[in-house]
């Protein structure tokens, strides 16, 4: 009887070794004349237990983990093919308090099942979305996006209903579907996660925008520095053609939906839409002034839909399930579950999909299980390298989009990244501005000049000239960039910038205490 063990080819996973543990396995099974059968899988978002093994048993899949190829003689020996006692051994991966406590709509086939197989993602419930929507008209489609609540997953929370009803509403010999998965935000890994565990979810959510929209062809603009989501959403989209759900005569119903990926070359401004568009074209990717917008007149000036990878994953689990049941999920005008990247200094970082409305304090205590120093948490940045800091005083927050925006911060993509007692806020204001200038398209003046002028001021206040007056500086700068800047890479560099200053004065007074230099 044939063993199945599934092993994660996830890049966090790939990069702790998970080749050389399946080679291992494989192996030690065959010189135990085992059957065993090797099923590679992304990571269900446990990354400090990575690689995590499962092996399906009578009981259902039992977890190990982390495993290193040092481990395997040991667990064979163990017994751990039928899931035997060994001190790796986690038991249940869904009976694990870190999943256990989560609401896993978008991310529950994500370390479950063969990423590029067609029959192992319908073998648990995938496409099921899809034929609902092909029983629907347009406007039903859209209906279903539009009472669920759900909004732009990549950071601006857009009401995706409005967008989807704008493109189906145009008027074009051609409409296109572009997934934004241009995920550079520090301390996010969301759509990789997604894209290297279950393509088929956000490939499904994406012809479903297509049914819905009238589109016929797409494209998901994938980062470069992803090579192994690359690689997947290729092998899956061909998969995807060859099973007949995707192309021409999608399932039967006589609509069409045509799908690429297409590689980024490397830039953080690409995760700006239309600045995406330009470089989907085959140009130098910067801004797009607009109106008009990218519903009206997007890639090659037809109707686009674009949205971010988060956004089209919640979608198929949305129509199979109704609107009103994901709209259950949630508070106030943030409906359905975010997933949440912990990252930083922290004991167990990873994924954490959950319903609007936990408090960043519950995420860093109840899942993140504190620092990883074992030191207090000074900061916690939350949304990206464009997000507020936000001191303990602020941590009860709850993770909702206006609940964050009254605080001066913002949700974003969802990234939480933690620091302890012993960072310097001054140098991470500084971070912020030069993080703009290297990232920026240079095509407004505000982020261009103003990060480049940001940097050298707060330099001076580091090295204590005149701490004060150019401290005043660096908020006339910031309401500059805020005001006059063309997209949010100038507009939101100011609330790192600002939420620094204003919520740990401290290292700012401590910058000037030190000897003063010439200017």
């Amino acid at each position: 009887m044939s063993i199945t063990v599934y092993v994660p080819q996830d890049a966090v996973a790939l990069g702790l070794g998970a080749n050389r543990v399946a080679r291992a396995i494989f192996a030690g099974a065959e010189r135990r004349g085992l059957d065993v059968r090797i099923v590679r899988t992304g990571t269900r978002g446990l990354l400090w237990l990575e690689p995590m093994v499962e092996v399906a048993t009578s009981e259902g899949r039992i977890a190990y983990g982390p495993v290193t190829p040092a481990d395997v003689e040991g667990l064979l020996d163990a017994g751990f093919v039928q899931g035997g006692a060994h001190a790796l051994r986690l038991g249940k991966p869904e009976e694990i308090p870190f999943l256990a406590r989560q609401h896993r709509l978008t991310f529950h086939r994500c370390g479950v099942v063969d990423p590029v197989s067609v029959e192992d993602y319908r073998a648990h419930g995938g496409y099921r979305g899809l034929e609902a929507a092909l029983k629907r008209e347009a406007e039903g489609v859209v209906a279903q996006v539009r009472d669920s609540g759900l909004r732009g997953r990549g950071g601006a929370g857009f009401p995706a209903g409005i967008k989807w009803n704008t493109v189906m509403l145009a008027q074009s010999d051609q409409k296109y579907v572009v997934c934004n998965a241009d995920e550079g935000d520090s301390g996010t890994f969301a759509d990789r996660i997604m894209m290297e565990g279950d393509p088929f979810n956000l490939i499904e959510g994406m012809t479903i925008a297509a049914v819905a929209t009238g589109a016929t062809r797409g494209y998901i603009y994938c980062r470069s520095e992803y090579p192994q989501s690359f690689k997947t959403l290729r092998d899956a989209i061909a998969n995807g053609v060859k099973a007949g759900v995707l192309g021409d005569n999608i399932l039967g119903s006589g609509k069409s939906f045509h799908l690429e990926v297409r590689l980024g070359a490397g830039a953080y401004i690409c995760g700006e839409e239309t600045s995406l568009l330009e470089s989907l074209e085959g140009k130098r990717g910067i801004v797009r002034a607009k109106p008009p917008i990218p519903a009206l007149k997007g890639f090659l000036g037809k109707p686009t839909l674009v949205n971010n990878v988060m956004t089209f994953t919640a979608v198929p689990w949305i129509m199979e399930h109704g609107a009103k049941a994901y709209a259950e999920y949630g508070m106030g005008r943030s409906l359905g579950t975010l997933p949440i990247q912990l990252a930083g200094n922290i004991k167990h970082g990873g994924l954490i999909e959950y319903a609007f409305g936990i408090t960043i304090r519950q995420v860093i205590d109840e899942f993140g299980g504190g620092t990883a120093s074992g030191r207090p948490v000074r900061a916690v940045q939350v949304g990206g390298p464009l997000g507020a800091y936000f001191p303990d005083e602020l941590l009860d927050t709850p993770l909702d989009y206006e609940a964050m925006a009254a605080k001066k911060g913002l949700v974003g993509h969802g990234g939480i990244v933690v620091f302890d007692d012993t960072v310097d806020m001054a140098k991470q204001a500084r971070f912020a501005f030069e993080f703009c200038a290297t990232e920026s398209c240079g095509k407004c003046t505000p982020c261009r000049v103003g990060a480049t002028r940001g940097v050298e001021t707060m330099d001076k206040v580091i090295s204590g000239i005149r701490p004060e007056a150019n401290l005043k500086l660096v908020e006339d700068l910031c309401e500059i960039m805020t005001d006059g800047s063309l997209c949010a890479m100038g507009g939101l560099t100011p609330m790192p910038v600002m939420s620094a200053i204003t919520n740990f004065p401290e290292d700012f007074r401590r910058a000037g205490d030190l000897p003063v230099a010439a200017e």
